[in-house]
């Protein structure tokens, strides 16, 4: 197997959705993190669903538990693009006037999932209850709480090419809703 490297995504891969932000920003940088590591992001809801798969006694259901994981680890890839464009090749005077230098100082640009207050991510964001009508109501209220997290990014974004790919994440978390509703109506 070989992997061809891309320099802009990783090993040949291309994101579910373009991002191709022009102007860095790191104070939008410091709101649109907490869709990476915060309660209600995007690497909770993989971790939720890909655990709760496990004990989903339906085929089906199970399936669409997996699906919707994956596509969420792709989602935690796209944020992690935005985040990275956002703080690429910032100067110090730009760190420090941003207040991005509480997260400077402990992780320079790296991608680190924290929420936007700094909390570090923790498995306590998600549940796996291990009960179907549970498990589906939680999976629910996560994707109405996401949406909610990307309405309040949308408040507060300006540029296009920030407010595009989070319109299409936005979007996604309607139709997991959807989706999860479906299987609820149908066990």
């Amino acid at each position: 197997m070989s992997c061809k490297l891309n320099v802009h995504h990783g090993y040949g891969s291309k994101l579910q959705y373009p991002v191709n932000i022009k102007n860095p920003d790191p104070q939008m940088a410091k709101i649109i993190i907490s869709q990476l590591g915060g309660p209600d992001g995007e690497l909770s809801a993989s971790l939720r669903y890909l655990n709760q798969r496990y004990a989903m006694p339906y085929g089906e259901v199970k399936g669409l538990l997996t699906d919707i994981g994956t596509e969420e680890l792709a989602h935690f890839e796209m944020i992690s693009a935005i985040l990275y464009q956002l703080t690429k090749n910032l100067s110090v005077e730009e760190i420090k006037k941003s207040g991005f230098d509480t997260y400077f100082v402990d992780h320079t640009t790296g991608i680190y999932p924290v929420a936007a207050s700094g909390t570090p991510f923790t498995a306590a964001y998600f549940q796996s209850k291990g009960d179907i009508i549970t498990d589906l109501s939680e999976d629910m209220a996560a994707e109405q709480k996401a949406r909610t997290t990307y309405d309040n990014i949308l408040r507060l974004a300006d540029d296009p090419d920030v407010r595009d790919p989070i319109r299409f994440l936005r979007e996604r978390e309607i139709v997991h809703y959807q989706r999860f509703g479906e299987a609820s109506s149908t066990i």
